[in-house]
């Protein structure tokens, strides 16, 4: 794609947007000089860039009409065979739609994207596959995943197996229902505020957010840096140690990875939790206006489990996790506005994959079709835009600064127990809003479910989310989470309460 020069006009709006005062004669001026500048970015344009491999054949699949798509949680099927051994061999996968698999079209949940077909594999793609998996098709996301729900995809809502009248839980919600209902062997979403274990609590599942950094996010749509992560939804502890070998570990080219520390995480699977100490997190509870007491008391219960299975199990005080919610919304709404929305899903002043295509594709279509992005996204983008222009980053800046106080009470607490527990949500699934529902109906079944997920996607710390119980047909899920890199002691407590009772009929 040639540059082309600007016009007079276009350089007079251009020094407008900066508040500089241009005469004719000035604009002109910095036009002839911009000729120099220009001359590198036709060079650019004849040079090929370096692109990560697709290593494993396929064809594009098909979109699945509504017989075979009863839970409207599929946006393409196919079939990408891998290797013809290792971890994953016979495992069939599902990918959240907001991830790159070369030639299969990409939505995101959104018709901003719609058209859009990727020429590369993410990273965690190639290595389900060089793993033995073979990917069978892509799951509805979200509409650009700013959702904790089920209901603002375009394709329309994506119903809950357990209950299809509510919802699934989102941003990652094809990807909890077609395990849920037991269509796929594993599958794979994204997390920035709890879109992972959100929907893993509500639709019976398994669901980590690993430490920020340790699976790699090159090639998946992104949200804010700081925020992105990826990670394993599965049926059960065991299928999720292996997936996580499978894929975690850096690939240099993600500039969220540093300092990664891995795992054998399928020998954390010792059935015992002997010697644990599990920290009960008062503030998760009983929040007033959104916390279910049934949710609470089954994740008591799931608290007295692991004690009776020998841990130590006692009732902590973190303050200012109550705090959380507040700082992680400081950081996503300006983030969002800034690297999703104005930086075109890429962004800038970072070394790693830039996916070339989808800024092309993306950036051209939003502004096309502004009008079509999603009530919640929409609230975002003008919330941060006006915080930016008005505040002029303060409040993002003074948010990032008290996460890092916040990481600091969590490891505090850390230092004195191994695990904290609480409820993954405050609430079981929601009812899906109907089809007339009001904006402000839609955005209030959108975003209340993230109390406890969100302030650890702002701390990066490794968080679970485990079925462990149910009520009215609905699933409850509680989260466990633990010090940096230490995703072996999740799966080790994990495994051991799945051992040992049937959450299905407690």
């Amino acid at each position: 794609m040639a540059v082309k020069k600007p016009t007079l006009n276009e350089v007079h709006r251009i020094a407008d947007s900066y508040y500089l005062d241009l005469s004719d004669e000035d604009a002109r001026s910095f036009l002839g000089l911009m000729d120099g500048l220009l001359a590198s970015y036709a060079r650019i344009d004849q040079l090929v860039e370096p692109k990560p491999e697709v290593k494993y054949p396929r064809t594009a699949g098909y979109r699945p009409q509504p017989e075979e798509n009863r839970y409207n949680a599929w946006y393409y099927k196919t079939s990408i065979k891998g290797a013809s051994s290792g971890l994953l061999a016979g495992k069939t996968i599902a990918i959240k739609d907001n991830i790159c698999v070369a030639g299969v079209p990409m939505m995101n949940g959104a018709s901003v994207l719609e058209g859009y077909t990727p020429d590369i594999d993410a990273t965690v793609v190639t290595r389900m596959l060089d793993a033995g998996g073979e990917i069978v098709g892509k799951a509805v996301a979200e509409n650009l995943c700013v959702s904790g729900a089920s209901h603002t995809a375009d394709t329309g809502p994506i119903l809950n197996p357990h209950k299809p009248t509510h919802s699934t839980g989102g941003s990652s919600a094809g990807s909890a229902a077609l395990l849920a209902a037991g269509e796929v062997d594993l599958s794979i979403g994204g997390d920035q505020g709890g879109s992972v274990r959100i929907p893993a609590s509500w639709s019976g599942i398994y669901g980590m957010k690993p430490t920020h950094g340790l699976v790699p996010y090159t090639g998946a749509f992104p949200v804010d840096l700081t925020l992105d992560h990826l990670g394993p939804m599965t049926n059960s502890t065991a299928d999720m140690a292996v997936m996580l070998e499978a894929i975690a570990g850096p690939d240099g080219l993600d500039p969220r990875q540093y300092e990664v520390k891995t795992d054998n995480y399928t020998q954390a699977l010792k059935g015992d939790v002997k010697g644990l100490k599990i920290g009960v997190v008062q503030e998760g509870f009983g929040m007033e206006g959104v916390s279910e007491p049934d949710v609470d008391e089954a994740v008591r219960k799931a608290g007295a489990q692991f004690e009776k299975l020998g841990a130590q199990v006692s009732t902590i005080s973190i303050p200012m996790h109550a705090d959380g919610p507040a700082i992680w919304n400081g950081i996503i709404v300006e983030g969002v506005t800034a690297l999703m929305i104005n930086g075109n899903a890429m962004g800038t002043n970072w070394q790693g994959y830039y996916n070339v295509g989808l800024m092309d594709h993306y950036g051209h279509s939003r502004r096309e079709r502004a009008n079509d992005l999603s009530e919640t996204t929409k609230l975002i983008m003008m919330t941060g835009q006006y915080l930016q222009e008005r505040y002029h980053g303060r409040f993002y800046a003074k948010a990032q600064n008290l996460a890092r106080s916040l990481r600091a009470a969590y490891d505090a607490a850390l230092e004195k127990v191994d695990l904290l527990l609480m409820p993954t949500t405050p609430m079981k699934a929601m009812p899906i809003p109907p089809a007339d529902a009001t904006r402000e109906e839609y955005v209030a079944a959108a975003l209340p479910m993230v109390p406890n997920t969100a302030p650890f996607c702002a701390t990066g710390h490794p968080s679970l989310s485990v079925p462990c119980g149910m009520s009215d047909g609905l699933p409850i899920g509680m989260m466990l989470t633990g010090r940096h890199w230490e995703e072996s002691t999740l799966l080790r407590a994990s495994h051991a309460y799945e051992q040992s009772v049937d959450w299905k009929k407690i």
